[in-house]
């Protein structure tokens, strides 16, 4: 036996899945499946097993769809930029070819997945690959208000979950979505401020006011209390089936508060290390949140 080309088959294997694993961004994929698994638990009355995998691996593949478009598109601002110039394309480990063949079986697979749940799971699924893929991501280069349209396709999974567990949009899934939509502008605009300079290598236009300042952390203020409100919203039983413990809203609010002393904190000091303090509190936040109102549900 060759030990040499047996060694160097299982490199090749470790290097692919290694790179499907960059193109579809894993991490990110597979917060998206928790958020689209939390809105499932939110919306069921009975946890339907072989319903929920279908949900999480078609999620996945529609998350991995979109994010490999977005690499084939943005190849060259990829190879620019020093926290994804490692990435398959501009390594040239992958051609952009076979990424594109690689987003068009998870995109036709993920939906076809989300269809054998119901049609709108589907509908939705194809809602958010087309926005991230043909607007949010074309955009990124034109206008700030890119990240308003990226934050569409960015709420729709824990929506998601609430209509592949009931067949049905209505105002709770409209409150799951409403949720994460607000939660997104501090959380990418966080981002935005820690990657000012990089972004500003390839004309990205990602920060409110396109600089390092109070006013866009005013924006960031802004939305914050926003999504406070909007996530404690469900206390006062306006939202349908969708609906909290006061208890719960205290918990959920005080959460809320940690991010905007973050947040605060960067507009005195409008440093890094506070920007990136309010991005970790934000990760930390919707994924407790998420998880707070399904443990809820299972109290009344």
């Amino acid at each position: 036996m060759n030990y040499t080309t047996v060694s160097s088959k299982k490199m090749l294997v470790t290097t692919l899945i290694s790179d499907l694993k960059q193109l579809t961004k894993v991490g990110l994929s597979i917060s998206v499946v928790f958020s689209s698994i939390a809105g499932y638990l939110l919306g069921a009355e009975t946890v339907d097993y072989s319903t929920l995998f279908l949900l999480a691996v078609g999620g996945y593949f529609m998350v991995g769809a979109s994010n490999a478009f977005n690499q084939v598109i943005e190849k060259e601002a990829d190879a620019v930029m020093k926290r994804t110039q490692n990435r398959p394309l501009p390594t040239g480990r992958m051609s952009s070819t076979m990424a594109l063949i690689i987003a068009v079986l998870l995109t036709v697979a993920g939906l076809s997945i989300l269809y054998s749940i119901n049609q709108k799971t589907a509908l939705f699924g194809a809602i958010s690959i087309f926005l991230y893929t043909s607007v949010y991501t074309p955009l990124k280069p034109v206008t700030p208000l890119a990240v308003f349209v990226g934050a569409i396709p960015g709420a729709i999974p824990f929506m998601l979950g609430w209509v592949a567990a009931t067949n049905n949009f209505g105002i709770e899934p409209g409150f799951l979505f409403m949720i994460q939509f607000f939660w997104q502008f501090p959380h990418f605009w966080s981002i935005g401020w820690l990657q000012d300079e990089e972004y500003k290598k390839v004309g990205f236009k990602m920060l409110p006011m396109l600089e390092k300042n109070k006013a866009a952390v005013k924006q960031i203020i802004f939305y914050t209390v926003i999504m406070i409100l909007v996530s404690v919203a469900p206390v006062l039983r306006l939202t349908g089936d969708f609906y909290i413990l006061p208890a719960t809203a205290v918990v959920i609010a005080i959460l809320g508060f940690v991010m905007m002393f973050h947040a605060i904190e960067l507009y005195k000091s409008e440093a890094n290390k506070d920007a990136r303090k309010l991005m970790l509190s934000s990760v930390l936040y919707i994924t407790l949140v998420q998880v707070i109102y399904v443990v809820d549900k299972f109290l009344h």
